[in-house]
């Protein structure tokens, strides 16, 4: 093996492009390098982050879902209490109404059975005092007519 000149040249070209790339390309490619892991770095730690907050955010959301079906739920209960006060007190109302009618009815049912007796009661008089006209046909004057309805009316 022989060394001579262009060996040599080779040699030395050689250690100033090593000791140029180590001086001034290799610590900027480094320093590259280097900046790129951190953002890596910090993309997955926020990425990592993210995960978590969307955890977090998922379980208040079922939180909140849970407690707007509570919440519902006892709306519901609720309405459903007021529409069975609402009706018991309809029905209590109609009840009352309804006895309130009957007894108003009674009333005048009672009435009315008064005055159909007091009414049949003039027509017996009459009755009876037409045919008592008839039988002895005379009429009977208007004082003793109407002494003898009463009479009469007091015994029927």
């Amino acid at each position: 093996m022989n060394i001579d000149l262009t060996f040599l040249g080779q040699m030395v070209s050689f250690a100033i492009l090593v000791w140029f790339t180590t001086k001034f390309i290799w610590p900027q490619l480094n320093h590259a390098i280097e900046e790129r892991q951190k953002k890596v770095a910090e993309g997955l730690e926020a990425a990592e982050r993210a995960r978590a907050e969307l955890k977090d955010a998922d379980a208040k959301v079922a939180v909140e879902i849970k407690q707007a079906r509570q919440q519902a739920a006892e709306i519901v209960d609720k309405a459903q209490q007021q529409a069975n006060q609402i009706v018991d007190k309809a029905r209590a109302d109609a009840v009352a109404e309804a006895a309130r009618l009957k007894a108003v009815a009674a009333d005048e049912i009672a009435s009315m059975q008064q005055r159909a007796r007091e009414e049949l009661r003039g027509w017996v008089g009459r009755l009876a005092v037409q045919g008592a006209e008839k039988i002895v046909q005379r009429e009977i004057d208007a004082s003793a007519h109407k002494a003898m309805l009463d009479q009469l009316a007091a015994e029927i």
